[in-house]
């Protein structure tokens, strides 16, 4: 699991990295607004910690451009305590927010939560539309159709395209989140799972309901309305 945290206070930014690393955490830092937009599209991480206070623009502006590319989990830091802050950080997509100062126990117990409710982390099926994921049992039920088992590697991508449902996930992304690697030799594998996967998830494999290609960009998770398969 890799988190990018973005502050411009380099003390605070090694005392976050050193308690997210000592957790078991992969951890890659930015100091500025364009260094993070930089480091997230390298590095694809799973959740962004993001100070409100940033050179270069502000957290809020970080913020938006994250939205704009996916639905990656992301927790505002600031100094501020002040309401209208707490609104507009949720109001631009924010999932959670925290003032300075806190420990790194609250930092961590905040991180787990927020990574659970986006179906990084054990804690439940992850759910999007009929389609629910046990990443624990590797097994994917659709609707009341019975569960089908999944390899590690299927449930990995099928996480990453339900926590993004209905966005499209870059493939240099996917293959970060799923082998923890990326480069072009490795795109015939990812299509390879897909086209493993869709065998297993859709009706007819030929024309898929759920697992969109999308041509040069990557793929998507279409659960449209309907409950079952």
């Amino acid at each position: 699991m890799k988190i990018l945290t973005v502050d411009d206070d380099a003390d605070l930014l090694a005392l976050v990295g050193f308690a997210l690393t000592q957790a078991g955490y992969a951890v890659v830092k930015a100091a500025d607004v364009p260094e993070a937009l930089r480091v997230f599209d390298a590095e694809a991480p799973d959740l962004v910690i993001l100070d409100i206070n940033l050179p270069s623009g502000s957290g809020f502006d970080a913020c938006r451009a994250i939205r704009q590319r996916a639905r990656t989990p992301v927790m505002m830091l600031t100094v501020r305590g002040e309401e209208s802050d707490l609104v507009k950080a949720l109001e631009i997509g924010a999932d959670d927010y925290l003032t300075k100062p806190f420990s790194p126990r609250t930092l961590l117990a905040r991180v787990k939560a927020l990574l659970r409710r986006a179906g990084m982390e054990a804690g439940g099926p992850m759910t999007a539309g009929a389609l629910s994921l046990d990443l624990d049992g590797l097994s994917l039920a659709i609707g009341e159709v019975p569960p089908v088992r999944l390899t590690k590697l299927e449930a990995r991508l099928l996480q990453i395209l339900m926590a993004n449902v209905g966005h499209v996930v870059g493939t240099e992304r996917l293959l970060v989140h799923v082998w923890g690697r990326r480069g072009s030799g490795d795109r015939q594998l990812l299509k390879q799972l897909v086209h493993r996967l869709r065998h297993k998830v859709e009706v007819d494999p030929a024309q898929p309901k759920y697992l969109q290609t999308e041509p040069g960009a990557g793929y998507r998770l279409d659960v449209g309305t309907e409950t079952q398969r």
